[in-house]
């Protein structure tokens, strides 16, 4: 179909340009004429007369059906945002202490974030006396990438924000042929 500027389209009488380019609903060029010989036309054929082209010289309109054209405009919108895939990014949180089983059920929530396609934030938490060995956080984390390795990427290396240390993963990207890390 064809194309119209975004900006906010003037139809049948509030076109101010004194002569027009016009074009028919087929697309076919009708030449310049007046504003009012143009509209009269667009009101023969039961149409309305759209500014399709303001900074043009003369401005170019087109005869069409407005309210379908915007009907069909807001059907293509819709179903260009039913395509989008919105990322969110989930957070995991661990403390340098963390027991085998407590780190194995956070890890085992971040490959279900990871599965759904969500980025995952694993964020260390420190208190008191642990902010004096960052190198635990630091090994807590990267463990956490290491169990996570087949599917995931490091988007952001372990990092010390005041009194936390966070990583962010995101999900692999598949190749088309199924293999993320092939080695020749």
């Amino acid at each position: 179909m064809f194309s119209i500027s975004k900006e906010t389209l003037r139809i049948n009488g509030e076109i101010r340009a004194r002569e027009v380019r016009v074009t028919d609903a087929q697309g076919e060029q009708l030449g310049i004429m007046s504003t009012r010989d143009a509209l009269r036309k667009a009101e023969e054929a039961h149409l309305d007369l759209v500014e399709v082209a303001p900074k043009a010289k003369p401005p170019v309109c087109r005869i069409m059906d407005f309210g379908k054209y915007r009907y069909e405009q807001q059907k293509r919108e819709k179903e260009a945002k039913k395509k989008q895939k919105v990322i969110s990014v989930k957070e995991v949180k661990l403390r340098p202490g963390i027991e085998t089983h407590d780190f194995n059920f956070k890890v085992k929530n971040a490959m279900r974030f990871i599965a759904e396609g969500n980025k995952v934030k694993a964020t260390i938490m420190f208190r008191g006396r642990e902010l004096s060995h960052p190198e635990m956080g630091k090994e807590l984390l990267l463990k956490v990438a290491e169990a996570m390795k087949d599917a995931v990427t490091v988007e952001r290396e372990p990092k010390l924000e005041g009194k936390n240390m966070i990583m962010i993963l995101a999900p692999k990207v598949q190749t088309k042929g199924g293999n993320t890390n092939a080695k020749n």
